[in-house]
């Protein structure tokens, strides 16, 4: 053996423990969203769904004479419910929030920094948004939870946060990570 080769052996390998980053925990506390911007966030929603509704379905089903309950499974309910759906996942996946989150300031992100996939946004938006329209008293999870995360969230990994926050951030552009 050479001599280089002895002093390599000898050297004693240092190995140091990390321990793994949780996505939640890679985030600032200040970054979540809360219950109350969430909720005025949401209303300023309805308003531009009922606004969309009123110009696009309202004049269709009155033209057509097609009754316009609001009960249940009616054609009308479906057409409210579809417009409703279409509004958060449509604007979601393309921008990342909606008129009422982008008044406010706020932004859906996927925890681990990934960009909204369709499949999040259908699951989040459209599948557990018709829950939560049905069910509305869960909507107040958020505003129990350390990370300010609805149902959905938990399900999905994602979070509603402050859209100033990350522009600040140099490790967030866009809604991921650069």
């Amino acid at each position: 053996m050479t001599e280089e080769n002895i002093a390599f052996q000898s050297k004693r390998q240092v190995y140091h423990y990390e321990s793994k980053i949780v996505p939640e925990d890679a985030i600032p506390k200040q970054y979540f969203a809360g219950f109350w911007i969430r909720f005025l966030a949401y209303l300023v929603d309805l308003i531009g769904i009922m606004a969309i509704t009123g110009i696009l379905v309202n004049p269709i089903f009155r033209v057509t004479g097609i009754s316009m309950d609001k009960s249940f499974f009616t054609v009308y309910w479906i057409a409210i419910t579809v417009v409703f759906l279409a509004y958060f996942v449509l604007l979601t996946k393309f921008f990342g929030q909606t008129l009422g989150k982008m008044l406010f300031g706020l932004r859906v992100i996927k925890l681990n920094g990934e960009k909204l996939s369709w499949l999040t946004v259908l699951f989040r938006e459209g599948a557990m948004r018709f829950v939560l329209k049905t069910v509305w008293p869960l909507y107040l999870v958020c505003a129990f939870t350390p990370n300010k995360q609805g149902i959905a969230d938990f399900l999905e990994s994602t979070s509603v946060v402050h859209n100033g926050y990350l522009e600040l951030d140099d490790k967030w552009m866009n809604g991921a990570k650069k």
